[in-house]
């Protein structure tokens, strides 16, 4: 079954198109699902890791409908099925 990454407009051009990432490998943690997303679209986590692989300061990660900043970060445990969504930092005044 997998793991399904859902990439927001901002990324489109740099996944080929794609709106859903489809990781069919075994990912443990949100680390490896992004790791395996890399591995395909490198474009991509340059976007949402920095280079030392931390989650840069305007993205936000979602495990189903929580935020992985208030789970373990990167670290956050997930399952086969799971929906992982990136979504871009909103502000303004």
């Amino acid at each position: 079954m997998g793991l399904s990454i859902i990439l927001p407009r901002a990324l489109l051009p740099y996944a080929h198109g794609l709106g859903t990432v489809q990781i069919a490998e075994p990912c443990a943690t949100v680390r490896d699902a992004l790791a395996a997303t890399a591995a395909r679209l490198p474009a991509v986590i340059d976007r949402v890791l920095t280079e030392q692989g931390v989650l840069r300061r305007h993205v936000n990660v979602f495990v189903g409908d929580e935020s992985i900043a208030f789970l373990d970060g990167l670290d956050t445990r997930v399952d086969d099925g799971t929906t992982i969504t990136i979504v871009p930092a909103v502000s303004g005044g």
